[in-house]
């Protein structure tokens, strides 16, 4: 593995930390290249460091508290890291139209990071919302 590889590596690990658990907006700007592209947002949503604030911060962490991030397994192959991680956190407001269950809930995901210069360029995501949607079902019951 190369330097540049173990250091993307290390961002990734960062971004879980300072920006996904912390909502670290400095971070986002450290981390996130200006042009980056989020291939998981809706069409004409706002990518670059902003799209990142306006989806974790804005949406995610007042959706979420006590978030922490758990990372499986890491696999770095030239400019590119994928992560197998779970994200847990307590839902207590209105998330992607899904009802608050003020439960904790796990979100297990894959995210794949294309890198430019030490910087998220592209992201893509499989993830399943799973827990939420089981969670938020058992509590209107």
């Amino acid at each position: 593995m190369t330097e540049q590889e173990k250091l993307n590596k290390e961002v990734v690990l960062r971004y879980n930390r300072e920006v996904l658990e912390k909502g670290n907006i400095e971070a986002i700007h450290d981390i996130i290249h200006p042009d980056f592209i989020d291939h998981n947002l809706p069409q004409g949503a706002v990518q670059g460091p902003q799209g990142i604030i306006n989806f974790v911060i804005d949406v995610f962490h007042k959706s979420f508290k006590d978030i922490t991030v758990k990372t499986f397994d890491q696999v770095v192959e030239g400019h590119k890291v994928v992560t197998r991680k779970t994200i847990y956190g307590t839902h207590i407001a209105q998330f992607m139209g899904i009802a608050p269950s003020n439960e904790q809930v796990a979100i297990p995901l894959i995210d794949i990071i294309a890198f430019e210069n030490g910087q998220f360029l592209e992201h893509w995501s499989i993830i399943n919302m799973q827990d939420v949607i089981s969670k938020s079902a058992h509590q209107e019951s």
